[in-house]
């Protein structure tokens, strides 16, 4: 499979993007795929000490992203929205500012902030809408199975964490943590108890993260596909976000990325959701192809 490839190439100074954008330097050079030898769980203190190093490094390089967002229900027609994303890392955690075009031909912004005081906005037309953590579980885009939470990730943050299992997942050793929600976290309807989440041993990145219910079954599975190389590198190019229970997907194409931009004063400020904001000159956006 290619992600395992991609994994185990040569020069694997790393990058993973988790939909929101990069994380760089899992390690210098070509490392020999770890071994899981170990027949029980790693101690209390060892887990938490690396979790605690990814959510230092999560989404920690300021980035511009172009992507395509598909629409691919198990029936009915196919559709695809284009989008743009400026990614930044504040006092409160990783933050992103991301615009769609709507099938209306308009376009629908977000400003998404990650961490521990996790926070959605949403641009009416007029200003920016403090939304409430329920916001999280609607469709990004009327029909699409991709929704704020799937790009914030709060859970990551959520302080109910235990390590379950340490397993492989697509030929990668990975450490599964569940995490729940804290007490005053509203979770709508959304059905949501727990978030399971494999995270790769090696290169401290997420794989692949699950949203389960009430009865401890799969509602969600968010899935990295695919990586690539860029400017030395590694980003993640395709995500598929799954309904596990219609079976419908959103598919998540980076098709072109600026590292380290010149972002514009004032982009992650709620009150400058309204301004219209453009990409990077031309020369600075590395275009992206299968």
């Amino acid at each position: 499979m290619r992600l395992r490839v991609l994994f185990r190439s040569r020069f694997a100074g790393v990058a993973l993007l988790a939909v929101l954008g990069t994380r760089e330097g899992f390690c210098q050079g070509y490392v020999p795929q770890p071994q899981l030898s170990q027949s029980g769980l790693p101690a209390p203190a060892e887990a938490l000490q690396f979790l605690a190093r990814f959510r230092q490094a999560f989404n920690s390089e300021p980035c511009y992203l172009e992507f395509d967002l598909q629409e691919l229900p198990r029936r009915g027609d196919e559709r695809q929205f284009h989008g743009r994303l400026w990614r930044g890392r504040g006092e409160d955690g990783p933050i992103a500012r991301l615009s769609f075009s709507g099938q209306d031909g308009g376009e629908h912004r977000l400003l998404v902030q990650s961490g521990t005081r996790s926070a959605l906005w949403t641009f009416d037309g007029n200003a920016a809408i403090p939304q409430q953590a329920e916001a999280l579980f609607s469709p990004v885009l009327p029909g699409l199975e991709m929704t704020p939470f799937d790009l914030q990730m709060p859970f990551f943050y959520w302080q109910d964490v235990r390590l379950s299992a340490v397993t492989r997942i697509r030929g990668r050793p990975s450490y599964v943590f569940v995490f729940r929600p804290p007490a005053d976290f509203n979770v709508g309807n959304s059905g949501l108890t727990a978030v399971r989440a494999y995270l790769d041993t090696e290169f401290e990145a997420p794989v692949q993260f699950e949203v389960l219910g009430k009865s401890g079954g799969v509602l969600k599975t968010w899935s990295l596909l695919d990586m690539k190389q860029v400017q030395g590198r590694w980003i993640v190019r395709e995500v598929d976000v799954r309904n596990d229970a219609t079976r419908d997907k959103a598919r998540f194409i980076v098709t072109g990325v600026a590292f380290d931009p010149s972002l514009p004063t004032g982009l992650f400020e709620p009150g400058r959701l309204a301004d219209v904001m453009g990409p990077p000159p031309a020369d600075r956006i590395a275009h992206i192809g299968p």
